[in-house]
């Protein structure tokens, strides 16, 4: 049955120009590149290399369509080409040939899937990446955007409360002109470790803005809340930022600003009620809470 078919050769570089019938392609020698199929959406770059052997155009045949991946020879190839309606005979003749086929596929199949896991796994670690802050690790501007107009909502539809503490490093642009601007960055990261540590697993801690941060605690009361920012503000107070404990203490303060969500307060509010309340303690001589 095969006595009939062509065999083609195609030059380095060379695109195989399929036409509208389905065609099966087993490479004789020589090497194939075959692209992701751009006629879909699909195309991501991926490229598979056919080797001596080996086939492409199964999928096409089995469902009567033309091939639309791209198909080109990596070096000059020599191909066995089968039309689909001498593939289906041979099909129905030989029912090893068909279990051949069906094993082939099944492989790629599998070999897809374990790509596209890998591609998503890579997609959710980036995209988690984009959440963060790099240099403090804290929770991002956007993660803050997309994430607190969820969490107020659902305070709000399940009438449990929910608190916001704004921080301010205080005096920071004074720390980075006497200290110098990398150890400004380390007195960031401390004041994010400091944040971080002190508070519960259900917490969140982002970084605003500059010297900037804000903590959200879900399921907290007013004066649980202001219990927190005391803590966070005595912690600050003797946080090390230089690794020459010879330094004076303090090295870093902070204001802190508490706000708790008001009925039909959105998330807007909530956090234009917490930096009002930050706005409070900076009036009010800095290193404190204010409500």
């Amino acid at each position: 049955m095969l006595a009939g078919c062509a065999v083609v050769r195609l030059g380095a570089g060379k695109a195989l120009e399929d036409g509208a019938r389905a065609h099966l392609y087993i490479v004789l020698s020589g090497a194939l590149a075959v692209a992701a199929d751009s006629h879909s959406g699909s195309a991501d770059g991926t490229v598979s290399r056919i080797l001596p052997g080996e086939s492409v155009g199964e999928q096409a045949v089995l469902d009567d369509s033309s091939n639309l991946a791209a198909i080109s020879a990596i070096v000059d190839s020599e191909l066995l080409v089968i039309d689909g309606e001498r593939v289906w005979k041979m099909i129905d003749l030989s029912s090893g040939l068909a279990r051949n086929l069906l094993r082939m596929l099944s492989f790629r199949i599998r070999a897809a899937n374990a790509l596209l896991r890998r591609r998503q796994k890579l997609g959710e670690f980036y995209r988690q990446l984009s959440m963060n802050d790099g240099l403090t690790g804290l929770y991002n501007r956007s993660w803050l955007n997309d994430m607190l107009p969820k969490v107020v909502a659902t305070a709000q539809r399940a009438g449990t409360p929910l608190a916001l503490i704004m921080i301010d490093l205080d005096h920071f642009k004074q720390f980075n002109d006497t200290h110098g601007h990398l150890t400004g960055d380390d007195a960031l990261r401390t004041a994010a470790a400091v944040i971080s540590q002190a508070l519960r697993p259900s917490d969140f801690a982002v970084r605003y803005g500059g010297e900037e941060m804000l903590v959200i605690l879900p399921d907290t009361t007013e004066p649980l809340a202001l219990l927190v920012g005391e803590r966070l503000c005595a912690r600050m107070r003797g946080a090390a930022i230089f690794a020459d404990m010879r330094q004076p203490l303090p090295h870093v303060t902070a204001s802190l600003g508490v706000a708790v969500l008001a009925e039909g307060m959105d998330d807007s509010g909530l956090v234009a009620a917490a930096d009002a309340a930050l706005y409070r303690a900076k009036h009010g001589g800095r290193d404190r809470v204010a409500l």
